[in-house]
């Protein structure tokens, strides 16, 4: 039976858990967690794991601003939204909270300023 150990990021705890899969992929059993949210980031992480993007943008004037993804966004998908990130050039007064990407990488996903700049 194929293991996989992880450490639940959910909250402070920090659990080990350790997945164990069926043959034919599918999660046959979940242990370590001391609650019930270990058990649904641990199916989270193994089946479809998502994250939230942080990084910086460069507005038009040269400033550097902090951004992140407003909310979390498929695994796969977050080298698409670098990509955007990267090549968005914002311009003018940047507020925290302001949307500088509206649907990054096609996710439904918004980039949020997380600084003034």
């Amino acid at each position: 039976m194929k293991e996989r150990n992880l450490t639940c990021i959910v909250c402070p705890r920090g659990c080990n858990l350790t997945v164990k899969f069926n043959t034919d992929g599918g999660i046959a059993e979940i242990l370590g967690n001391a609650c019930k949210r270990g058990i649904t980031y641990a199916e989270n992480e193994c089946t479809h794991p998502k994250r939230t993007v942080t990084s910086t943008v460069r507005c038009a004037d040269g400033r550097i601003v902090a951004v992140k993804t407003a909310d979390v966004i498929p695994k796969e998908r977050v080298f698409d939204a670098m990509r955007e990130i990267n090549a968005c050039r914002p311009d003018g007064e940047i507020r925290i909270g302001d949307v500088i990407i509206e649907n990054v990488a096609d996710t439904g996903v918004a980039v949020v300023a997380t600084a003034n700049g």
